[in-house]
Formats: C-alpha cells, structure tokens, sequence
C-alpha cells in the first residue's frame, strides 16, 4: 500500500495539478480560524492554550499556512485520505507512543542501542506544526514566535542535538563544542559526523519519497510574503518519509527552526529559555528540483539569516516553519 502510494504521487502528476489548487479559504485570518478549529479538535488541547496561541497569531500579519491569494497546494487533504484509503488521523494514530508522551502525534526520542521507547525523556511532534496529517504545515513564522507557539502548548522548542537525533534514528548527548564561533562549531561538528552521514529515509538519498516535489510560485521574486507562496504538502501526505524514530516529514515540505544552545544555560533541553541561535533544519517542498545544500540528518547549516532564537526580528519565509518538542517523566 505505502509503495503504491508513493509511486502514485509523481512529480509529473503533482506539477499538473500545483496550478489547479489554491490555498483554500479568502484571506489568512480565515484560513487561520479554520486551522484553530482543526487542531484543537485532533489534539485535544484545552480554551487556555488555544487562546495562547491565537495570541500569538494575532502579533502577526503573516504566520498561516501560506499567502492565500499566491500559494498553490499540490494536494488537498481530501485527495491525500483518497490515497491512504482513511481519515489521516487515523492512519497515522499510535497509541503506544501516546502511552509514552502523553499527547497524540508524538513520538519518543531515545538511543535504540542502549535504550528502550519507554525510556524516552522527550518526544517530538511527529509532523510538523500544527502537528496533524492532512493539515498544511505553518509557514511565515519567525524562530521567537515558534518558541512561544510551542510553549503556549506546555511544550518547547527543540535543541539542534533533538531534531538531528529524531533524523538520524539515535537521540545521543548534545555535542556542541561550546566556546567556539558557530561557524567554527559547525565546522567542527559536520567533520565529527560526516563518517556517520545519512538521511531520516535512509542512507541514500532518494527522490519522491518526501514531500520534495512541488514548485516555487511563479512571482516568487527572492522570497516576498506577496510573490510567494507556501506551495506545501498536507502533513503525512508521504508515508515513506519517516526516521527511524517515527518522525515524518523532516525531509521536504517546510524547513525548520530549531535551538542552536551556544552555552549549557541556553539548552531548552534542560529548561532554559534563555536560548541560543537559530539553526533552521531540514530540507524544503522543492528539494527534488533544487538541491540548494547538504541536509543529512546530524549536517548542521551555515549560520544563513542567523541570530537570537527570541529577537523580534528573527528570519521568516514561505518555506519555513517548525515542530515541538515536549519533556516527559
């Protein structure tokens, strides 16, 4: 079945239908009401947290799904449970990593070679934000407003160490040679790993498999809330696109922010929201056409657009959004 639904889902397929599809709804403000509603209903969070995060929206005229009026969705959740053959929610439901994290689509983070699923201390969301298949990814969101999203929820942004580890299949101890610059940290950390490279599908990389195949608007003129659009894959639309861990879409559809710690007291693994920098991850929806730089799973990025996860000004774009992470135990 996953095969058959991967195969289906041809770039050929997809460019056809990319300028067929508009982002539904009239304005962002709509189609954010109705992403609320969708979200609260899959996940079950309480009025407080919702009303936290709808707060958070409002300090924004563009965190959403995608400028309505340019982008152009190469799937709808509609066709995308057409394809699974059920509600997404359902297929991608597990009740054991519930048992363990407390919260649906999550999933625990743990060393497979010393460590048991119930010995996790920190689950990621399996998708992501607003962590619910068939749900289009939140794009336009700077890092500060993605660390206040995520605790909003009783949850936290991840550290670099967290999103590599669910990548990779292993979440090992953080290694981030404090005291160094970031560029000579990631120097220094990219060597140390590069022997180990792989992918969260594997250790080639192989096209199709993830939500890699749609387009850049055709107005997209360098990166413009106006000329661009968030040309996204509802969440889970690739089965295949899993780590080790159980965590989907790292690879294609949005890019991510995550916590760069550049001292022990800015690790949001242990608590602190002081935070470091920020570290955007991943690959984005048109990988399959523009392979822009390296992105295997512990591959740390050159310092693009960098500076205080909470700055005000922290970098945004069409391409770009997040997950959460949450303690457990």
């Amino acid at each position: 079945m996953r095969t058959q639904i991967t195969g289906a889902l041809s770039v050929g397929l997809l460019a056809l239908a990319l300028a067929a599809l508009p982002a539904s709804g009239q304005t962002l403000a709509e189609n954010n009401a109705r992403m609320f509603q969708q979200m609260q209903q899959a996940r079950g969070l309480r009025d407080p947290q919702m009303e936290g995060i709808r707060s958070i929206f409002a300090g924004s005229r563009f965190i959403g799904q995608g400028n309505p009026a340019v982008t152009r969705h190469p799937m709808t959740p509609q066709q995308l449970e057409a394809r699974l053959g059920q509600d997404p929610q359902s297929y991608y439901r597990n009740r054991a990593f519930e048992r363990i994290c407390g919260a649906p689509f999550m999933a625990p983070l743990y060393d497979p070679a010393t460590q048991k699923p119930e010995d996790a201390t920190v689950c990621a969301d399996m998708f992501e934000y607003p962590n619910v298949p068939g749900m289009y990814p939140v794009t336009w969101v700077r890092a500060r407003e993605a660390a206040e999203l995520c605790w909003a929820e009783g949850k936290r942004i991840g550290d670099a160490h967290e999103w590599e580890g669910a990548s990779h299949g292993a979440l090992t101890p953080p290694d981030y040679f404090f005291g160094m610059s970031v560029q000579a940290a990631r120097a220094a950390h990219n060597a140390r790993y590069q022997a180990s490279a792989r992918y969260s599908i594997g250790q080639q990389w192989r096209s199709g498999v993830c939500a890699t195949g749609s387009h850049k608007s055709a107005s997209c003129n360098g990166g413009s809330f106006t000329g661009c659009g968030s040309n996204t894959y509802p969440a889970g639309s690739f089965p295949e696109c899993r780590s080790p861990l159980g965590v989907y879409d790292l690879d294609g559809n949005a890019a991510e922010h995550m916590n760069l710690p550049l001292a022990p007291d800015q690790m949001a693994s242990r608590g602190s929201r002081k935070l470091g920098v920020t570290e955007m991850k991943g690959s984005w929806f048109i990988w399959d056409t523009v392979r822009a730089h390296p992105h295997w799973s512990r591959w740390r990025a050159p310092f693009w657009h960098g500076g205080p996860v909470l700055s005000t000004s922290s970098h945004h774009n069409y391409h770009l959004g997040f997950r959460c992470f949450k303690d457990v135990k």
